[in-house]
């Protein structure tokens, strides 16, 4: 009964909303549309904006259109809440075994879950094949507990990241709740990742079925100082929240948070009181304090969140402490243990004990993946990055055959529209079917029809044939050399820039508004533009490739000069802004290795930034060089502000652009 009404009244809410969007979106269509191109554009926004009149009348005009499956699949979509069963249904078996078929399988599924039609949705989420919906994934363990299955530990698994939560995960840990497969504890444990987080809104959520005061619980997560004036109440619920309040004091204040755990904490058991110092410990990490080291000891047998997991690992490797390193990673849960990140400093901690041949077992496992970590562990294990022998050239013949696929000439026709989104799922679709020499010939497929960044996705799949120059293009060579030789700038380094940030998309725009090729933010194409003299600039010539390429690279020469010529720096200033390199480096007590400062940038999306940027930029270089390379060369060493790298030596283990 619980769950029914549960998703009746959900259902409801989703309704009620398409129903107000209907409203604001239902308006008559403009006249003169003048191709069928126009008309299927139109009728896509009508899909997408639950508008079924204009929907229809655009989909008349198309009778005749090349892509009568995306028609028919916005036609449904406009209406996709009303639509019955049948009518998707008849739709899925008519396009059975395409792309847009399975993206309508995922339309289903959601709404299957929201109206409670297990038997049905149980029947189709296996025939699901992207599976890349984690809300699916919720209402699948959601329709087994429907049905008295224990799901609980499934559960646990899959809600670690309150970031990624929406309805479906929501209602699995309602239901769970409502029927005991999840306890208090659990829902306490949600509590502390979702305000971890900063998710205000799930954390309230969770406290409705703690039967939390709304109030109560947002001045905990507000204004936690007003909390700990004093010490809990001995309930559960004060203990808790107090437990809560110091770890959002510690986000801006770890020094006065520890302060108040420690006059306070006896008030509180051993387990909150563990829990208590992982949070402060984690907010202590990631800024980056040497304080956080001390709190981590004291977090005991504390649940620790997969990114508390991972920041006491970051945290004893910032401060060199590498038997709690390999403490730390045995302690990560498998999916995590077994990533490349973690095999790799696992060996590294292995060397500092001087367990060389095991050692070098770890960093072999890794060592032939093209990443990162993959190239840092070829240099441990004695050798220098470089590229692998030239494949054979894709033929005419294969050319040729491979342009008659109408899966990828559906892709192509999508990017000639400039649908992306389209586009990729199409191309995406074809290449499941692939083997690796398709895979090299659709990317050089790719290359003729100028798509430079599924060139690069494309053959990045593939691991026994590698053709480097479709994973690593040099588009505008003249260009960039006359322009980086002219700066004495690094040309490898801002290859490797341009292929993170835009994949080599001339007009790629990210959301926050950066432009072009080098990705570069309005204020600072202006400020670039007027030191350099460009009196005559404008926003618009942001998208030219020349400008582009002049501002992008001015702009890097100079956040390297700013940050004493460290790639790594200069490489995170440029994605994060100059200011915030320099506050993480200003925080160290002693010189680190660069790849130990990249790995505790605390910016995640940074922190795979600069990873991934000097990788490309090793692998470029190797190409430009003709010789192998050094990453960690590349990377250098990070010394506090005031000190040079030949100040003080790096211990050897064995001794012991803003976006935001």
């Amino acid at each position: 009964m619980f769950l029914k009404k549960n998703l009746i009244n959900l259902s409801l809410v989703i309704l009620a909303g398409f129903g107000i969007l209907s409203g604001a979106a239902a308006a008559t269509p403009k006249k003169g549309f003048i191709t069928d191109d126009d008309h299927f554009m139109a009728l896509r926004d009508a899909g997408l904006h639950d508008d079924p009149a204009n929907a229809e009348q655009h989909a008349a005009a198309l009778a005749n259109y090349d892509i009568p499956s995306y028609v028919d699949y916005y036609r449904i979509r406009s209406h996709l809440y009303r639509a019955s069963n049948a009518e998707i249904r008849d739709f899925i078996n008519r396009y059975d075994g395409s792309a847009i078929a399975d993206r309508m399988r995922n339309d289903w599924l959601l709404l299957l879950a929201k109206r409670g039609e297990w038997d049905l949705f149980d029947q189709q989420y296996p025939l699901f094949v992207v599976a890349d919906d984690n809300q699916l994934r919720c209402y699948a363990l959601l329709s087994k507990a429907s049905r008295q299955q224990n799901v609980a530990s499934d559960a646990k698994n899959l809600l670690n990241t309150p970031r990624d939560y929406g309805e479906g995960c929501y209602a699995l840990v309602s239901y769970l709740y409502a029927n005991k497969q999840l306890s208090q504890d659990d829902l306490w444990v949600q509590m502390r990742m979702a305000a971890e987080n900063n998710s205000l809104p799930l954390t309230l959520r969770l406290g409705k079925l703690l039967e939390l005061n709304e109030k109560r619980l947002t001045e905990t997560f507000d204004k936690p100082a007003h909390l700990l004036k004093k010490a809990p109440d001995n309930t559960r619920t004060a203990r808790e929240l107090y437990v809560l309040a110091l770890g959002r004091m510690a986000r801006t204040d770890t020094e006065d948070a520890a302060e108040k755990l420690s006059r306070f904490g006896a008030r509180l058991n051993d387990s909150e009181r563990a829990n208590a110092w992982a949070l402060i410990a984690l907010q202590s990490a990631l800024k980056l304090e040497p304080d956080a080291l001390g709190y981590w000891a004291r977090t005991g047998n504390a649940t620790l969140s997969s990114e508390a997991l991972q920041w006491r690992v970051r945290t004893a490797l910032r401060e060199g402490d590498w038997k709690l390193v390999k403490n730390a990673i045995a302690q990560l849960p498998p999916r995590l243990r077994n990533e490349p990140a973690w095999l790799y400093w696992y060996g590294r901690a292995l060397k500092a004990e001087g367990k060389t041949e095991e050692a070098r077992q770890i960093f072999s496992s890794i060592t032939d993946q093209i990443h990162f970590y993959g190239q840092l562990a070829l240099e441990e294990n004695g050798q220098k990055i470089g590229v692998p022998v030239s494949v054979r050239p894709v033929t005419a013949e294969e050319l040729s055959a491979i342009e008659k696929n109408q899966n990828l000439q559906r892709a192509l026709r999508f990017y000639a529209m400039n649908l992306r989104l389209e586009g990729t799922r199409e191309w995406n679709w074809e290449l499941r079917k692939m083997n690796e020499r398709q895979h090299i010939v659709a990317a050089e497929l790719a290359r003729k029809n100028n798509l430079l960044d599924r060139m690069v996705n494309t053959s990045d799949r593939t691991r026994e044939e590698m053709d480097f120059s479709q994973r690593f293009p040099t588009p505008f060579n003249d260009s960039m050399y006359k322009t980086t030789q002219a700066l004495g700038l690094d040309m490898a380094w801002v290859y490797g820039l341009i292929r993170q940030e835009s994949r080599f998309i001339m007009t790629a725009r990210s959301h926050v508004g950066a432009s072009g090729l080098m990705q570069i933010m309005p204020a600072t194409a202006r400020y670039v533009a007027k030191k350099m003299g460009l009196g005559n600039f404008v926003p618009e010539q942001v998208n030219d490739v020349e400008t582009n390429i002049a501002l992008g690279t001015n702009y890097l020469n100079m956040v390297l000069t700013d940050l004493g010529g460290s790639q790594a720096l200069a490489s995170a200033a440029y994605n994060a802004g100059p200011g915030r390199p320099r506050a993480w480096r200003a925080k160290l007590t002693h010189p680190v290795e660069g790849a130990i400062f990249t790995e505790t940038i605390p910016f995640n999306e940074t922190r795979n930034y600069v990873k991934n940027v000097l990788s490309n930029a090793t692998y470029y270089a190797a190409l430009f060089e003709k010789k192998p390379q050094s990453l960690k060369a590349r990377l250098g060493t990070v010394v506090p502000k005031g000190m040079s790298a030949s100040d003080a030596e790096i211990p050897d283990e064995s001794s012991a652009n803003a976006r935001y």
